[in-house]
């Protein structure tokens, strides 16, 4: 039986303004340095579903006065389903080939996730492990966004048609348009509130973001003139002049937000209106009796062309580039160009193939139940086969094969599992001991992971019957005294302050021998910050202490160095030469922040900044594998037993024989 299907009529400018969107994610994840802030076109994605559905489904029912909810669900799936289930099976196949067991596992956990349309949950809830790789790197991640989508589609049309639709059937606009407004302010206010306290969950979570679909939906019920289905522009001049500075401001927000944020703020909260807004503004624009201005920027050709490719671009370009990471092991932006066409093509070709075909076969509503059983039947299927490629993973993990680069993954300091470093969960100061306690002369290692990864190789320098090691760490938290954004828990790191601050007066209260402070050169601070932060640093262990070494940041490889050498291990031998798993030890921005660092020790005489990276990366060069031993348990920790066979040149460095005899102070470095 065949059902009457609802339009909005076609418009051009929504299609533009999806090009814009989907542009403006795609550079942000190209890695376009004017256009960090990119990620805002998820943001309108969400303001137009929010406006189109609500529209379709507001007339629906006071076309019929009812929602067909079955033909609904079975329209989403048959627009949304068949493309996703295609990227996720090909993803998967070349992740299964190109990737370490180990990675192959969170890939494959995200997928079944994905499958479902729970990867948003999947994100939101994961569990931040610092010595893991970021989600950042898995291949599944854009898809959280598809995830609220679809929890948005289940649940929307119940809410409308209990609010549109009164007990005695009578449909009220008025009622809706507050219904709408509450769930705005609600859910909005939930949102600024939660970037503060769970910015993951903020992020992630669909009733966190519903305050934008709701608004979609406030402007589409603005603009509807009457309860017979008309839906239509204001044409008073004023109303017109209005609207057209609207759309112009629209975009200029939209646009602006991509310019001008980026990875390093909060968000959603409050940033988040700015694309949200925008967007709204656009929409209202198109209701204008005259398609001018932004609507007809938006209608140009090629941005019509982008937009109906819109979804599909969004679903190849993310694997497109990580896959080509992770094959090649380059980032530079002239392989990030290539991989931005190469999925440019596969989002053509898709549309072509799979979507445009798909969303016009009247089969998916003339058996509906069939299609959502089936559709559903799929799902899980997907969803069993990730798991089964997971489990696949887990036993590779554990042959013999790949043993020895999972156990390089784990290879840690014992400062860790000490409970030395407690990283975000606290700002308590945790100080773990080594050597005896009536020692003439204390050492103290102390900051970042950068710091901690030489533990072994500096408790070997320190193994001397007169030295006592104290060793103080809080992971990602720098030697440089400035409040900085944490980007792994979306917020300002105040722990890492306090414990700082409390650290640095339990140091200069024990008046240690020797100090050697570290930091990881990644942190983006300024040139003024490096040096003037290390300076308050040092100012209050320098006059209490024999003598201080501040510790270049070691360099860090393009890749994950263990899993490098697993992915070459099981790859044919052809493509394993297109990918050597080393780098270039020279890198300009950590020449220059140890520099800065060597300004900021030349004020005291008893300061110095400690170059120890042509012990790490002989030759200049870094390799995931120096000697038979594994240099790096990632991209850029050293694992433990590599780091202690460094132990006799950091003593030869640091001239332990005269620390010692208390001559610490001539102390050479290389």
């Amino acid at each position: 039986m065949g059902t009457k299907e609802y339009r909005l009529g076609f418009r051009g400018d929504i299609e533009g303004l999806r090009a814009v969107a989907i542009l403006l994610v795609v550079a942000a994840h190209a890695g376009v340095p004017w256009l960090a802030g990119g990620f805002v076109g998820v943001d309108v994605f969400f303001v137009l579903s929010g406006y189109l559905i609500t529209g379709l489904l507001v007339q629906e029912m006071v076309g019929s006065n009812r929602l067909d909810f079955l033909t609904f669900y079975v329209r989403r799936l048959r627009r949304l389903l068949p493309a996703l289930l295609v990227m996720l099976l090909v993803t998967c196949l070349l992740a299964a080939q190109l990737l370490a067991p180990v990675e192959q596992r969170g890939q494959a956990s995200a997928a079944a996730m994905a499958a479902v349309w729970l990867s948003n949950v999947h994100f939101a809830l994961a569990k931040l492990d610092y010595f893991s790789s970021g989600s950042e790197s898995n291949l599944f991640l854009h898809t959280w966004s598809l995830g609220v989508e679809e929890q948005f589609y289940l649940l929307w049309p119940a809410l409308l048609l209990a609010i549109f639709i009164g007990r005695s059937g009578s449909k009220n606009f008025a009622r809706l348009k507050v219904a709408m407004f509450i769930i705005f302010l609600v859910s909005f206010v939930s949102c600024v509130a939660l970037t503060k306290l769970s910015p993951q969950m903020a992020f992630y979570m669909m009733p966190m973001r519903a305050w934008q679909f709701s608004l979609g939906a406030l402007v589409w019920l603005q603009f509807q003139r009457d309860g017979n289905n008309n839906v239509g522009p204001y044409v008073g001049n004023v109303e017109y002049k209005g609207l057209y500075l609207a759309g112009w401001a629209g975009l200029g927000l939209i646009v602006g937000a991509g310019l001008l944020l980026n990875a390093n703020l909060s968000y959603p909260g409050w940033w988040a209106l700015l694309p949200t807004i925008g967007a709204g503004c656009v929409l209202a624009a198109g209701h204008s009796r005259s398609m001018a201005g932004v609507s007809r920027l938006l209608s140009w050709g090629p941005m019509q062309m982008i937009g109906r490719i819109s979804y599909s671009w969004y679903l190849w370009h993310w694997p497109v580039l990580l896959l080509g990471r992770f094959a090649f092991g380059v980032n530079s932006p002239g392989y990030r160009a290539v991989e931005v066409l190469v999925s440019l093509v596969l989002a053509i070709a898709s549309y072509v193939v799979i979507e445009a075909p798909i969303r016009h076969q009247s089969g998916w509503l003339t058996h509906r139940r069939a299609a959502l059983i089936g559709a559903a039947a799929i799902m899980v299927a997907a969803n069993v086969g990730s798991i089964h490629w997971f489990n696949q993973a887990s036993d590779q993990m554990v042959s013999p094969a790949t043993q020895r680069f999972t156990r390089a993954h784990m290879d840690a300091p014992i400062i860790y599992s000490q409970g030395c470093d407690d990283w975000y969960q606290s700002s308590r100061v945790n100080i773990c001991a080594f050597g005896p306690e009536d020692a003439r002369h204390t050492a103290v290692l102390m900051g970042d992971s950068i710091a901690g990864q030489w533990f072994p190789a500096v408790a070997s320098a320190f193994h001397r019957p007169d030295w006592r090691l104290l060793v103080l760490t809080k992971s990602a938290c720098p030697m440089v005294d400035v409040s900085f954004f944490y980007g792994r828990i979306g917020r300002e790191y105040t722990e890492c302050a306090a414990w700082r601050a409390a650290s640095l007066s339990q140091v200069a209260a024990i008046k240690p021998d020797v100090v050697l402070l570290g930091s990881a050169a990644s942190n983006g601070f300024t040139e003024s910050q490096w040096i003037e932060g290390s300076s308050r640093v040092l100012n209050v262990v320098s006059p209490v202490s024999g003598h201080i070494y501040v510790l270049r940041g070691t360099p860090s490889l393009p890749f994950d160095g263990p899993d490098c050498l697993a992915e070459n291990q099981g790859r044919p031998k052809w493509l394993s030469a297109l990918r050597t798993c080393s780098a270039p030890l020279s890198n300009a921005h950590a020449d220059m922040v140890f520099h800065w660092l060597q300004r900021a020790t030349s004020r005291y005489g008893n300061a110095t900044a400690m170059d120890l990276n042509d012990l790490v990366c002989p030759d200049g060069v870094c390799r995931a594998e120096l000697q038979g031993k594994i240099v790096f348990r990632d991209s850029q920790h050293m694992t433990a037993s590599f780091s202690e066979s460094l132990g006799k040149a950091v003593e030869q460095r640091l001239a332990m024989d005269q620390l010692s005899s208390g001559q610490g102070d001539s102390a050479t470095t290389h």
